[in-house]
Formats: structure tokens, C-alpha cells, sequence
């Protein structure tokens, strides 16, 4: 049998994408692989289950575009599908003069991406949150949360029910691409398995750059690993505050800071840092790989990384060690907690795509051949625009062919 096409990935932008195709072209066959068990096992599943409302991005760029659009998406999603879903908005608090300034810029960001926002001063954000400190606040209605593994899983359903054909416990280990069709080559269960199509999409995330390479296809990017840490508050503290708060975010720096964040399940996380990985699926305390230690390495881009935010790493490195220097981090806006307030939580691991001359990359960035294309970076917040990123890609698919 050939498939008309096949998408590798079963983390949310993967399913995703098969599940728009097989609605697009209900007469052609898809076929999904996924080298897991079950969905979203990996960025999918470790992240902090929010929907974004686009506050951090250039307005009229495709993130800020699909972030808008994926808000919508996402709750209709859920409200279709009886998904548990809580629109409780988000605050990102100033706590000094520098940050005041800087929530002012990130403001006006917000009005030019049309997001519903609303200014706080000190005594209004006090009244939002009693257990909040700062010199004010942005409130972001629109931010909502989720559980993306279970949004993901009812996508993966649905497109099943289309008439898609999903395989779980398939590694792809080889692909080959003739003038007619691609070849995959997959392990299941010790046993190699070919399947043929006519195109081909990946969604490898944390893989990306390995899926690349086993087509030849030349790029200037690798995969870097970034660790995001969080703890969970105990079960006393899950009303400690009523929305999420996050910090204002430096805008030198990729990563948003750590923040509080209700979960879907009545739970609140702190978190996550964002320190260097060693292992690209280590989600435990202490994870190396050989083969992924050797590969960053070995890669030009990986050093320039290193110089170029040495001394953020080294204080994110501190703290990921040093628990007080996390709880630090948190006390600057919930000066109640205490040290014993930060209990285990799963760490979460970022697919940060890097060049070679050292640039982080923020935007999407896709790799082509005559019979494939390849999202190498679908940059955060990736889980909240899956829908628009899917149909987005979708068109991109339909264009090539």
C-alpha cells in the first residue's frame, strides 16, 4: 500500500497535522507514527498546560497571528469535545522600577496584537491577588488552561475516526525518497517495518535535525535540549492564587521566567528555569546521553550559545542546584512560600533549534524536499497554535504537491 501521506510526530503539531489532511482530502490516506506508546509523551506532555493569548510576540508575526487564532481554536476545541478547559487570565507582575518600565512596552505590545488587557496599579493587584506583591500588573483575560495531552488525544481520535490510520510504538530509523515516493522504515517491537507514501511530513521535535539527516537533506541548524524545572505547591496552596502569575520577562532572554500556574486538575506549579540538557529526552533529576553530549559538542553553534549567555546560564545553573536560589525567584512576587512550599514536579525538556553561527531560533523553520517537508522549530507557544500552525502547514503541504 501507498499512502497518499505520512506524518511522523505524535506530539500535539504532528496529530495535528494529520488530523487537518485527513479532513482536507477525506478520499486519501494518512498514516501517523509515533515511536511512543501514547501521544504527546514529550514537549506535548511536559509543559505548563496554558493557552497563550500572544503577549510576548511582533505584532503581525506569524507567532502572534497563530497564537490569537489558536486561543480561539484551542476552547472551541475543547468546548466541541467536553474537554476541561478554565479561561482564569493571566497577570504578569512588576516588582521593581526596571520591570515597570518594561510592562509598559510589553502593554503596548498587547494593544497592537488587539489582546484584551487590562493595567493594574499596586492597590488593584493587591485586590486581585492578596498573596501577590509588585508595584502593578498587566491582566491578560484571554490566557486560559488546559490538558494538552488529553487535547491531543481526542485530535488523535478524531482523526482515527476520519478514517486516518495512527501507529504507536513505530521508531522511524530510516527514510529514502525516490522520484515516486518515500520510503520509511520503522522498529516495532524489534521487527523493521517499510511503508511507502507519496509525501512525507515530520514533526520529530527533540529529532528534528536527526529526521533531516537521514534524508540528506543539508541544514544549518541543530537540536540544543533546554531543561525546564518545576516543583508543584503543596495541596494548602492551591488557592494561593487566582490567576497565573508570571514575572516580566526580560526581553534579552528567550525563556519567560518562573511563574505560578493553576493546573487544569486544581493543582499550581512554580516554574520552569531553563538550564542546559544533556540528555534531549531526560526528564529525570540527572539525565546524560553520550550520543547527545558528543553531538552538541561537536556543533560550532553550541559554543557560541554557551559565550554568548554564559553568565544567565551559570545563575540558572545555581539555582536548578541551589533550591534557595530558586525559591528566590518566586518570593520576589509570593513572598510567603517557604522552601519547603516547592515539592517534585516532572521536569519538561525544550526543543531549542540553533544555528550554527550561534542565533537561537524564534520563528518557524521548515526543511524541504521534492516529496517532503519538515517542521524543524515550531517555536513556542506551539501547543496553543497547533491548530493554526496545522492548517498552516497544511497549505504549505497542498502548495508543494
Amino acid at each position: 500500500m501507498i499512502y497518499d501521506y505520512i506524518v511522523i510526530g505524535g506530539g500535539i503539531v504532528g496529530v495535528s497535522i494529520a488530523w487537518q489532511l485527513q479532513q482536507r482530502h477525506p478520499h486519501k490516506t494518512v498514516l501517523l507514527l509515533e515511536k511512543e506508546s501514547g501521544y504527546s509523551r514529550h514537549q506535548t506532555g511536559h509543559n505548563s498546560g496554558v493557552i497563550h493569548a500572544g503577549v510576548y510576540y511582533a505584532p503581525g508575526s506569524l507567532k502572534a497571528k497563530f497564537c490569537k487564532a489558536g486561543v480561539a481554536a484551542t476552547i472551541k476545541f475543547c468546548h466541541e469535545h467536553n474537554l476541561p478547559v478554565d479561561q482564569c487570565g493571566k497577570l504578569l507582575v512588576a516588582t521593581n522600577a526596571l520591570e515597570l518600565e518594561r510592562m509598559h512596552t510589553l502593554y503596548q505590545r498587547c494593544i497592537d496584537n488587539d489582546i484584551a488587557v487590562s493595567l493594574l496599579d499596586q492597590h488593584q493587584l493587591r485586590h486581585a491577588e492578596p498573596n501577590i506583591v509588585g508595584l502593578g500588573a498587566i491582566l491578560v483575560k484571554d490566557t486560559a488552561i488546559v490538558d494538552y495531552r488529553q487535547v491531543t488525544e481526542t485530535m488523535a481520535q478524531q482523526f482515527i475516526e476520519l478514517g486516518g490510520d495512527a501507529k504507536l510504538e513505530h521508531r522511524v530509523v530510516a527514510l529514502n525518497e525516490s522520484a515516486e515516493q518515500v520510503q520509511v522504515e520503522a522498529l516495532h517491537h524489534d521487527a523493521k517495518v517499510t511503508f511507502n507514501g507519496k509525501f512525507l511530513v515530520t514533526c520529530s521535535g527533540l529529532m528534528a535535525d536527526r529526521t533531516t539527516k537521514m534524508l540528506g537533506i543539508k541544514t544549518d541548524f541543530q537540536i540544543i535540549p533546554f531543561r525546564g524545572e518545576y516543583y508543584q505547591l503543596p495541596a494548602q496552596h492551591n488557592n494561593i492564587v487566582n490567576h497565573l502569575i508570571y514575572p516580566i520577562p526580560d526581553p534579552e532572554l528567550p525563556f519567560l521566567g518562573v511563574h505560578l500556574t493553576k493546573m487544569i486538575d486544581g493543582s499550581v506549579t512554580v516554574g520552569p528555569n531553563a538550564v542546559q540538557g544533556w540528555k534531549r529526552e531526560g526528564y529525570g533529576r540527572i539525565n546524560i546521553s553520550l550520543k547527545d553530549v558528543w553531538q552538541m559538542l561537536t556543533f560550532s553553534g553550541f559554543w557560541r550559545v554557551l559565550a554568548n549567555n554564559l553568565g544567565t546560564g551559570l545563575r540558572e545553573t545555581k539555582n536548578s542546584l541551589w533550591k534557595p536560589g530558586y525559591l528566590k525567584l518566586v518570593q520576589k512576587y509570593c513572598p510567603s512560600l517557604t522552601i519547603n512550599d516547592l515539592t517534585p514536579y516532572p521536569a519538561g525538556i525544550r526543543a531549542q533549534a540553533v544555528m550554527k553561527d550561534g542565533s537561537l531560533v524564534h520563528d518557524f523553520l521548515f526543511a524541504t524536499s521534492p516529496r517532503s517537508l519538515h517542521v524543524c522549530n515550531a517555536p513556542s507557544p506551539a501547543a496553543t497554535s497547533a491548530i493554526p500552525i496545522g492548517e498552516y502547514i497544511c497549505d504549505k503541504i497542498d502548495q508543494a504537491q
